[in-house]
């Protein structure tokens, strides 16, 4: 996903950059965010998803795994070549597609569940919900969901984050505290939610995979030149040495809203 708008003060975010990390240490959210999806019927086998922003195509191959009949997209070429990789490699069929959000390109009532992973934020709502509005067949759902660290609560993820802001200070994701409120304000009038849960759950990780994880993350691989991205890993390298052991947890919220659209 490539971003030259408002964010980080308009900083190109290029998520195509981060595709080589991106695979092996952006694994998405629990198995326990899949049970309650599951619980609430999202996922189930036949079932027709469309994941939007799909990144390397986590939520898209789970759900493929489940029996569901997905579908994923992307602006980032790479992440949706790495993507085809991954479900190629687990054997599982997914139809991905570069294209983004705003411009999905399939028929009209195509699907019954569109999801949007940690992405939703980029797209342009005013074109989106609309796109979403059209392929979404009668009483379809809209699954909007977000995996993100606590730092105010977990040590490792703090001290991380004030690593990147040295490297990176326009980026804006930095003291993320996990507050949504049940009906976001840009679906009011539009979406009624059907379910909300929100829960925190211990990450487990190694120096290396967080290593992975953050240069993988919005603030440094898919903003920073080869070169810089080095030199933050290593000094990452080296503050993890000296605040954490070999293996440790992170602290994540998981978010999500299953949104309806208002008759």
């Amino acid at each position: 996903m490539s971003n030259p708008g408002p964010i980080d003060e308009g900083r190109r975010i290029d998520w195509g950059k981060t595709s080589a990390d991106y695979s092996v240490f952006r694994p998405g959210p629990p198995e326990s965010f899949y049970r309650k999806l599951l619980a609430l019927d999202v996922g189930l086998e036949g079932q027709r998803v469309l994941d939007l922003g799909t990144g390397t195509g986590v939520l898209a191959r789970q759900f493929a795994h489940q029996g569901a009949a997905v579908a994923g997209i992307d602006v980032s070429g790479e992440q949706i070549q790495a993507a085809k990789s991954l479900a190629g490699a687990e054997r599982v069929e997914v139809d991905f597609r570069v294209a983004p959000a705003e411009e999905p390109p399939f028929p009209d009532r195509s699907f019954d569940v569109i999801t949007a992973n940690q992405c939703w934020l980029y797209f342009d709502r005013t074109r989106a919900v609309p796109q979403v509005k059209r392929l979404l067949a009668e009483d379809g759902l809209l699954v909007v969901s977000y995996f993100s660290w606590l730092p105010g609560v977990d040590g490792v993820a703090a001290a991380s984050e004030k690593l990147v802001l040295k490297h990176n200070p326009q980026w804006s994701a930095a003291d993320y505290a996990g507050d949504h409120p049940p009906l976001p304000r840009w679906a009011e009038g539009i979406l009624e939610v059907k379910a909300f849960f929100c829960h925190d759950e211990p990450i487990h990780f190694t120096r290396d995979t967080w290593r992975g994880r953050i240069r993988a993350c919005r603030g440094i691989g898919a903003a920073l030149s080869a070169g810089e991205v080095e030199r933050f890993d290593a000094e990452h390298d080296t503050l993890l040495k000296d605040i954490a052991g070999e293996r440790f947890t992170v602290l994540h919220r998981i978010v999500c809203h299953m949104f309806r659209f208002k008759t």
